[in-house]
Formats: structure tokens, sequence, C-alpha cells
């Protein structure tokens, strides 16, 4: 019943790690489809621009979801204190 009265667990944060792996994928799709775009003299860099797209790509994602996650764990810890300070 706490899921209709969002007083239980968060269900957003799984739903980032969803997310995250979603976006990894996208990210190595990418990557693999710059990679092999090039034709002739340019093959070595579409190559390695397809592994920098991989590279910062993963960052990317990573940093967008941890920023998210930040965000309900400090709306958790502001909820924790809130309970605490009713308490006394």
């Amino acid at each position: 019943m706490n899921f209709l009265t969002f007083d239980g667990e968060m269900l957003t944060p799984k739903i980032i790690t969803v997310l995250y792996w979603l976006m990894l994928l996208g990210v190595v799709v990418s990557g693999v489809g710059v990679m092999l775009s090039g034709r002739g003299a340019g093959m070595i860099a579409t190559f390695l621009g397809g592994l920098l797209v991989m590279v910062l790509g993963t960052i990317w994602a990573r940093i967008c979801c941890e920023l998210l996650i930040v965000l309900f764990k400090m709306n958790e810890a502001l909820q924790d204190l809130r309970k605490s300070k009713a308490t006394l």
C-alpha cells in the first residue's frame, strides 16, 4: 500500500539505474557506428572518433545519472532530518 501513498522506498533511483544501462548501450552503438562510418583515408580518424564517443559518452551518462541520484539522496536525507526533528 506504500506504493499508492509515496511513503515507501523511492522507485525513481531504480529507474535511473535502468536508464543508465540504456544510455550505455546507446553510447556503445553510437561509438561503433562512428567507427564503422569511415572510408578510405579517414578510417583511422573515425575509429578514434568512435572510441572518443564511447569514452566521453560513458563519462557523461555516469555524471548525469549520478546527479539525479544525488538529488534523490538529498531528498531522503531531508525527510530523515524532518522525521528526527518531529520526534524531539
